[in-house]
């Protein structure tokens, strides 16, 4: 049913991180991109995030957006896959610090291209790239409109504790890739690393979208940043479904999801 004349332009990207590593990516360009305009955008970080990446073709909420109007930035940040070993290991020990400097770099080079109007920037992504979501909105507050952080971590510790029992054999190599909680200076880095201890920082509106029975991130993760977002008097929606885990495979309930991300982010990016 799609036509090829409907679907927007994935052009690769190349860019050069703070710390001097070359970093790959890609951007959908709606047609008013395309035609010289400024347009809002959507930063999609991906999940894993250890030797995942996102790669060049057909993807339906990238289309999505660009349907909307709204461009896509997706950044394989240190601790992808496909770029080597060096690349991959150059994320241990950095899932909330320069992982989030690389997705950073790449919103700041999009900007100096002139495709994306900076006023209007919102921050999406699921599992790891929910925790990328709400680290965006503590680390960088001015750049971000808005997050809409789904099925994502909050808090290190408590993600650890409520592994699911067939990760439970992972437990040593997660100690090497994110942190080392039982060494009382990586636990207080991953607490630095959770946005559920920093609060204070996240200013922004914040859409939170959770499967109740996740086996990967526990509701949990979810309820402790929406009760505590909202403590704080900020205006936070959140959507929880009862027949989904780690993201959702009901077509109604993604429809749900998707309509309602899609109002959300007119709202503040229109």
């Amino acid at each position: 049913q799609l036509k090829e004349e409907d679907m927007a332009e994935m052009r690769p990207i190349t860019f050069k991180s703070r710390d001097g590593l070359t970093i790959h990516g890609y951007i959908t360009l709606p047609k008013e991109a395309l035609q010289g305009k400024k347009v809002p955008m959507v930063v999609n970080p991906h999940g894993g995030p250890q030797g995942i990446r996102d790669s060049w073709g057909f993807n339906p909420e990238t289309q999505l957006f660009a349907s909307r109007g709204y461009a896509t930035l997706q950044v394989n940040f240190r601790i992808s896959g496909g770029y080597g070993k060096e690349f991959l290991r150059a994320g241990f020990k950095q899932i909330g610090r320069k992982v989030m400097d690389d997705v950073e770099d790449g919103v700041r080079y999009v900007i100096a291209q002139g495709w994306a109007d900076e006023s209007k920037i919102a921050i999406y992504g699921g599992s790891h790239g929910g925790y990328a979501t709400l680290m965006g909105l503590v680390k960088t507050p001015d750049l971000y409109t808005c997050g809409v952080d789904y099925v994502g971590v909050s808090n290190i510790e408590t993600f650890f504790s409520s592994f699911p029992e067939y990760w439970k054999p992972l437990t040593e190599m997660v100690k090497q890739i994110w942190y080392d909680l039982d060494d009382p200076e990586e636990k207080a880095i991953a607490r630095e690393a959770s946005p559920v201890y920093q609060i204070d920082k996240i200013t922004k509106p914040v859409y939170v979208v959770q499967g109740a029975n996740d086996p990967r991130v526990n509701i949990n993760e979810s309820d402790q940043i929406v009760t505590a977002l909202r403590a704080k008097g900020l205006e936070i929606p959140y959507m929880v479904k009862y027949n989904e885990g780690h993201g959702f495979y009901r077509e109604e309930n993604r429809m749900d999801f998707y309509g309602t991300m899609l109002g959300f982010l007119a709202k503040y990016l229109k």
